[in-house]
């Protein structure tokens, strides 16, 4: 059970704020997750919902290395509700089940594709370190370039900050959710 009640529908939000409740449900169909909680700051919730259909549509990264991203950012987090929200979408994007199990574990990368190995190195020390060695940052932007690179950041950075939100407030992971 999460920390505050969580947020289920129009009648939790004053009605001055209903309609960003619309826009949750028209973005994923259903309240849920860092969302349910989020809404207790309508104004904060309608601000951080964009990055949702940016970062499954609109941006410049393919699906592939933008989930790896996130499942090394959610993973290092230790964020088991965003984890098993995005698992099954990395998994139907075409992310292997041995890089799954990779991250899930937080097991040795080397093995990995190159491509996979490098964004994960990235996610892993940025969210442990705060910082990227430039080698890695290098490695990076001269495959993609900096619009790339900044788009992943920015990315691995907001599922970071919704990882934040389901820890901070102990959001359950669904029973039939994934688990590390």
């Amino acid at each position: 059970m999460a920390r505050v009640p969580q947020i289920a529908g129009k009648a939790d939000v004053p009605a001055s704020h209903q309609y960003v409740v619309d826009q949750v449900l028209d973005v994923f169909g259903r309240i849920r997750g860092p969302f349910s909680i989020l809404l207790h700051s309508p104004e904060l919730a309608e601000r951080l919902l964009p990055m949702v259909p940016f970062s499954r549509e609109m941006t410049v990264i393919e699906a592939r290395p933008r989930f790896v991203g996130i499942l090394a950012t959610v993973r290092e987090k230790d964020a088991a509700y965003v984890w098993a929200a995005q698992v099954n979408v990395a998994r139907r994007s075409g992310l292997s089940e041995t890089t799954i199990d990779v991250l899930r574990s937080k097991g040795d990368i080397s093995a990995l594709p190159p491509e996979e190995r490098d964004v994960a190195t990235y996610a892993r020390q940025l969210v442990l370190t705060n910082k990227v060695d430039q080698s890695v940052f290098d490695t990076l932007q001269q495959r993609h370039g900096t619009k790339w690179l900044v788009e992943l950041t920015a990315i691995m950075s907001f599922y970071g900050a919704l990882c934040g939100v389901v820890n901070a407030f102990e959001v359950p992971v669904p029973d039939d959710g994934d688990r590390f």
